[in-house]
């Protein structure tokens, strides 16, 4: 039975649960995704463009941290860009980040069905694409303690296997595979490089999106953030280095499994490490399936709960305390792509959708700086305006590069924006105020007042 939004989501989560969701939501982007980058740039011109959006995710999670401390709301940025630019702001940043993790959801499970698929060729890829989920939307309606539980045991256990994974195949590392047509494609590959590089870290800010849920945000979510950050940096340059080096990256770069017919190609496929490797490879995924459906339907429920989509969104499980219906939908929206969409076109809206989402995230610390100096800033970003200056510069940088280089993704993502204003302001919505809570008062009652 579903209770309406007057129900509080249950304030429950620690900062190994933040880390675990943080990395979980990210380390699929180490295990497929990335190597596309290599078909555009080459291995030189992807490290390059990885170092780039390295510098600026840095910069983003620890100005990011400000807003999601200072305004701990189920919506993540759609909240932070309400408060600093009003209604149409907050739909902008809103629609970002739906697309950035309801197009995720769905770039990951085809990735799990394709390394199902190399393990056991009977299985059909899409299949298990559609299988996997539907188990983990059911997860999800369990309450998200049991979730934020199942998420730091499969993160470690990615972890531990990217580990794994760096440990075996390093001694087969040559420097002259890894240098072999290195920028193919010159300093321009660099620029089309760079949305595969976003890849790598997309979807970290997904624990803005779990606020609501956590036990002392002031302290633990800069804590979660920061430690998650460090993890997947040293991760994601490890995976890109070293497997570039093993083999011809020319027969990687076009697959969404590379790192299993990486170490099939080193070790040889019929090898047990090889089976073992692409067995427990799942892990890594599963995490981020897990993480992004999380992450994804709680943006649908803030969403909805302030308006902005259907009010029976919003309905909260009587007895899970989890956003159901929000969930259902998410999980029906990743079906659509799976079935009409290949890999790389959705990765690249994804990316999109991240992009201007970042966008508007450190605009709003701009804003909110001069706007609200007296708000509530349990952290604050340091090297302020340095930080969100860099992250943005970037960010704009990357924003164009895709759009240059992926028109028709591009224009996809532009016409869902327009579309949704035109609807939004057609029916007089950019004239609603939210809840007075959400703009003026301290943090603690806002969230409370949004619940009603």
């Amino acid at each position: 039975m579903a209770e309406k939004s007057t129900e509080q989501l249950k304030k429950v989560l620690k900062p190994v649960h933040l880390w675990a969701i943080a990395v979980g939501l990210v380390i699929s982007g180490e295990y497929f995704g990335w190597n596309l980058g290599w078909g555009v740039s080459g291995t030189v011109g992807l490290l390059i463009a990885t170092l780039v959006i390295t510098l600026m995710y840095i910069a983003f999670i620890f100005s990011y941290t400000e807003l999601t401390t200072s305004i701990p709301h189920a919506g993540g940025a759609f909240a932070y860009a309400y408060r600093a630019m009003g209604p149409l702001g907050g739909l902008i940043a809103g629609y970002a980040t739906l697309v950035d993790f309801l197009v995720a959801t769905p770039a990951v499970a085809v990735s799990l069905g394709s390394y199902l698929h190399f393990l056991y060729p009977g299985i059909p890829v899409t299949e298990a694409a559609v299988g996997f989920v539907a188990v983990f939307i059911v997860l999800n309606m369990l309450g998200v303690k049991e979730s934020a539980t199942f998420s730091v045991f499969i993160t470690i256990l990615a972890v531990i296997e990217l580990m794994l994974y760096l440990g075996i195949v390093s001694p087969h590392f040559k420097t002259s595979n890894f240098l072999a047509d290195p920028m193919p494609f010159g300093w321009s590959g660099v620029f089309a490089a760079l949305p595969y590089a976003v890849w790598f870290y997309l979807a970290i800010e997904g624990v803005a999106m779990v606020a609501e849920e956590v036990d002392n945000p002031k302290k633990n979510i800069p804590r979660g953030y920061i430690s998650a950050i460090i993890t997947l940096v040293v991760l994601a340059l490890g995976v890109m280095i070293i497997t570039g080096g093993l083999t011809d990256w020319h027969k990687l770069s076009h697959l969404d499994y590379p790192l299993p017919e990486a170490i099939g190609i080193v070790l040889g496929k019929g090898n047990g490490l090889t089976k073992v490797f692409a067995s427990i490879g799942l892990f890594g995924l599963i995490a981020s399936l897990h993480g992004i459906i999380l992450a994804s339907s709680r943006q649908v429920f803030a969403m909805a709960r302030s308006g902005y989509l259907p009010k029976v969104l919003s309905d909260i499980n009587h007895k899970f305390k989890t956003p159901h219906w929000a969930l259902l939908v998410s999980g029906a929206v990743s079906y659509v792509f799976i079935y009409k969409f290949k890999t790389d076109q959705i990765i690249m809206l994804s990316v999109l959708g991240a992009v201007v989402m970042y966008i508007m995230s450190m605009l709003s610390i701009f804003i909110l700086r001069k706007k609200e100096p007296r708000l509530n800033r349990p952290f604050t970003a340091p090297f302020y305006p340095f930080f969100p200056a860099i992250a943005l510069v970037i960010c704009v940088v990357c924003l164009l590069a895709s759009v240059y280089f992926n028109p028709d993704m591009s224009l996809i993502f532009a016409g869902g924006i327009a579309l949704v204003c035109i609807i939004f302001v057609a029916l007089g919505k950019h004239k609603v105020a939210l809840d007075e809570a959400m703009m003026n008062a301290p943090v603690e009652e806002g969230i409370e007042s949004l619940g009603h």
